[in-house]
């Protein structure tokens, strides 16, 4: 399986995953001069946005790179790993829609691929040695190419601070926009952005104002609600108010949409993998509005014993996706599994967005087992309400038979 490296290892190229923030900035330098070896800055686009992207195949060769890959992964990232997640109904402790989990997936695959291409004895992260990626990334290593060593300089390296990495940077001439103070640490893709570190580690604070980025104020949200109609085939949206299109355009177009009615926003203290607890402020727009029509097509298609062997389906597969264990037989089981309880799922769900909230208040399919007469308190010929009694005298037998037994036991 792959390790992390050490010091007697001769390494001649390493594939870094790069940002082009302070800490893999520090990170290039200082694997060229531990190492001696030549880096390959690896670049993700998952949809983070084109402030962080911009220029950052110049900062990469500045800072020591031989080459520079950008890769676009928007497409994928949405439509192989995000629209699976939701579709298996997977949020991790009641809330977390996994928009940080489920993109180290994608990113290792990528990864991996330029590590081969380019035949590199190793791959490098930025992630700490508190947090939950570094077990994402080298977990998926491990599983796509064991053969790869895994060099993790947070958890090797002397440097601490921020003002460390700073001066260690300016030594060397290296230019880099961070300043000595973050208010925030932030993680952003397509699907989600999440906010941690500053005054939001204080659990008596409320979440700060400044922190939120991709969904308005509530007290600045329009004062009248807006409709957004979701289409599905085989439970993964397709379509936006009845245009077709791909995966990462249809996402992209309801965080817009969702974001300008504070539609999103979780403050949740998690469980980290790695044993600690951790506050976190995320936004997910987009993802929540499709869970939440994603749920009302179930309601109407699934029924009550499927529903809910998938809610149970749902927590496994958040726990597999939290921990780092995509590239697992189970995670692949599980998808399976969910991919039948889905075939169903076609249909068309309207949901309204308004001061925060995003409710299902339509929904149609050709596949729906409800039935309004079924339903209905009205005559019907499909259910006599005289066989109620025949099935509620067989449900409680076991307890009709316990209490006869309890008063027998009193009189004897």
């Amino acid at each position: 399986m792959s390790i992390a490296i050490n010091t007697n290892e001769k390494i001649k190229r390493v594939v870094v995953a790069y940002s082009g923030g302070l800490d893999t900035s520090a990170i290039m330098p200082w694997l060229a001069e531990r190492y001696g070896c030549e880096l390959i800055a690896f670049v993700a686009d998952v949809g983070q946005g084109s402030d962080e992207l911009d220029g950052i195949r110049e900062k990469a060769m500045a800072s020591g790179a031989i080459e520079c890959v950008i890769a676009d992964l928007k497409q994928e990232f949405i439509e192989d790993f995000v629209f699976p997640t939701l579709c298996a109904g997977a949020v991790y402790e009641g809330g977390y829609l996994l928009g940080t989990a489920i993109a180290r997936p994608v990113i290792a695959k990528a990864m991996v691929q330029v590590a081969k291409q380019f035949g590199a004895d190793a791959i490098a992260h930025g992630c700490t040695g508190k947090g939950n990626d570094q077990v994402r990334f080298e977990s998926a290593v491990s599983a796509l190419a064991p053969e790869l060593s895994v060099i993790a300089p947070w958890r090797i390296w002397e440097m601490r601070s921020r003002q460390e990495l700073l001066d260690y940077l300016d030594e060397r001439g290296i230019s880099c926009a961070a300043s000595a103070t973050k208010i925030y640490s932030r993680d952003a893709n397509l699907l989600h952005i999440s906010h941690e570190g500053g005054a939001i580690e204080d659990l008596w604070n409320p979440p700060p104002s400044d922190a939120w980025m991709r969904t308005a104020d509530l007290k600045l949200t329009p004062d009248e609600p807006a409709l957004v109609t979701l289409g599905f085939e085989k439970g993964f949206p397709v379509s936006l108010d009845g245009k077709q299109m791909p995966g990462h355009e249809l996402v992209a177009a309801l965080n817009t949409i969702a974001g300008e009615h504070g539609v999103g926003r979780l403050d949740i203290v998690e469980n980290r993998l790695v044993g600690m607890k951790s506050r976190g402020l995320y936004e997910t727009p987009g993802g929540t509005v499709i869970t939440t029509a994603h749920r009302a097509l179930e309601q109407i298609t699934l029924d009550r014993e499927s529903l809910h062997f998938r809610e149970q389906l749902g927590l496994r597969f958040a726990d597999l996706v939290y921990d780092g264990r995509w590239f697992t037989p189970l995670r692949e089981a599980i998808w399976a599994s969910v991919q039948k309880l889905a075939e169903p799922m076609t249909g068309e769900v309207v949901v309204e967005l308004f001061k925060g909230h995003a409710r299902a208040i339509q929904r149609q399919s050709p596949n729906s087992l409800y039935s309004e007469s079924f339903a209905t308190f009205g005559g019907d010929d499909v259910y006599d309400q005289t066989h109620a009694e025949g099935f509620i005298r067989l449900l409680s037998l076991p307890e009709r038979i316990r209490a006869m037994r309890a008063e027998q036991g009193k009189v004897s």
